[in-house]
């Protein structure tokens, strides 16, 4: 069986170019003591990268899907790598804040389009066969990314430069670029659209659900990727080297990478996806909140570690919930931008909130807020589900 084969084996090559988007992401987090050194910013500075590289997503979303249906979603990946790769380079080059901000949003621009692109190829090839595994599998490339620049980055930036880091993300990206470049192909059966039209035909109710389970899912990745980018710094304050801090926190990575399919395998036999990201988002906001108040603050994050990645895979069956077969294609796009507004703009609440305290632990109260906020949301998209609204498009 060829094709079962092949489709697995797609899967495998997208997940690893997906991972170069994690570790490229992960790069101004982990190096961030370097950067507020050499270029002289604050953590609100960095929190403003961090959140840049989400930026472009507000814009390209949705019509970088429509330039994947007109000129094909390889060569739209292929693209997206190119820029990928120039960005970290420029990064690694620059000497101001204004030039590694550029380069961040170079790279940012070809992540979106890698992003949207490789769900849809996905899709392409698992519709109607495994797709919730292959989907689950796909976006734990996420934080195996962010993982692997967490316990590499660190340690390199002090052995050798921050800039180092950035060339090593700028070669991932290459590699990734070789592999869907010579390995990718697409399946055998996909049907070759015509040219795309950038329009929408959404109903009210649509427009509405996709806004929560948008907001939902960039709360959620907020809290995670505050996490991972602030928390290594208030162990640090606990007497943590910097290494050694990054190794910990790096813990959430590996844990979500298992956690991701397992919570929709388990949802997919017992049912009630609401109970089981209520729980989590409600266990991760308590965890966060004692962390920063007792001796042993490894406890609290070891509970953090295990839950935070029940959620993930489920709040991504939302918009499903929400849209009619036909308007998938350009709901998705909303999802995802509504996604990116959020993740560009509240990171840089983080750092706002580490400068204006004065206190390490104060990312870690903001990534709480972010989860109470998806609690709430939640609550809110089950409500507008069970609500009679008129469905004018």
């Amino acid at each position: 069986m060829p094709v079962v084969r092949n489709r697995w084996s797609m899967l495998l090559l997208l997940f690893l170019s997906r991972t170069a988007m994690g570790i490229q992401f992960q790069t101004v987090a982990s190096v961030g003591p370097f950067l507020m050194e050499t270029l002289a910013i604050d953590f609100t500075a960095i929190g403003v990268l961090i959140g840049l590289y989400m930026l472009p997503g507000v814009i390209i979303a949705f019509p970088g899907g429509m330039l994947g249906q007109r000129f094909g979603a390889k060569g739209v990946v292929v693209v997206g790598l190119v820029l990928m790769v120039l960005g970290s380079i420029a990064m690694g080059l620059s000497w101001s804040f204004v030039g590694v901000a550029a380069g961040r949003l170079v790279a940012g621009t070809g992540a979106v389009l890698l992003n949207v692109m490789l769900t849809k190829m996905i899709a392409d090839w698992f519709a109607g066969r495994e797709i919730v595994t292959a989907m689950a599998v796909l976006v734990s490339s996420w934080p195996f990314g962010l993982a692997v620049g967490l316990l590499v980055f660190a340690p390199l930036a002090e052995l050798q430069s921050w800039r180092v880091v950035m060339y090593v993300s700028a070669l991932a990206s290459a590699a990734a670029l070789a592999l869907v470049a010579i390995g990718y192909r697409d399946p055998p059966d996909l049907l070759k659209s015509g040219p795309a039209h950038l329009s929408l035909n959404l109903t009210s109710r649509e427009w509405l659900m996709l806004a929560i389970a948008g907001a939902i899912w960039a709360f959620f990745n907020v809290a995670y990727i505050v996490l991972v980018s602030f928390v290594p710094e208030f162990f640090t304050s606990r007497g943590y080297s910097l290494s050694s801090a990054s190794q910990i926190v790096s813990l959430i990575g590996w844990f979500l990478i298992p956690a991701v399919p397992l919570a929709g395998l388990l949802v997919e036999r017992f049912g009630r996806p609401n109970v089981f990201m209520a729980s989590a988002f409600a266990t991760v906001v308590l965890a966060a909140v004692i962390m920063p108040l007792v001796d042993l603050p490894l406890i609290p994050f070891a509970i953090i570690v295990l839950v935070i990645g029940i959620p993930a895979g489920l709040i991504m069956a939302l918009p499903a919930q929400a849209l009619r077969p036909q308007s998938r294609a350009g709901g998705m796009g909303v999802f995802f931008t509504f996604y990116y507004i959020g993740m560009a703009i509240l990171p840089g609440g983080a750092g706002l909130a580490r400068d204006i305290s004065g206190s390490p632990s104060a990312p870690a109260l903001f990534a709480a807020f972010m989860m109470l906020l998806c609690l709430l949301a939640l609550a809110l998209f089950n409500a507008v589900k069970r609500m009679k609204i008129t469905n004018n498009a």
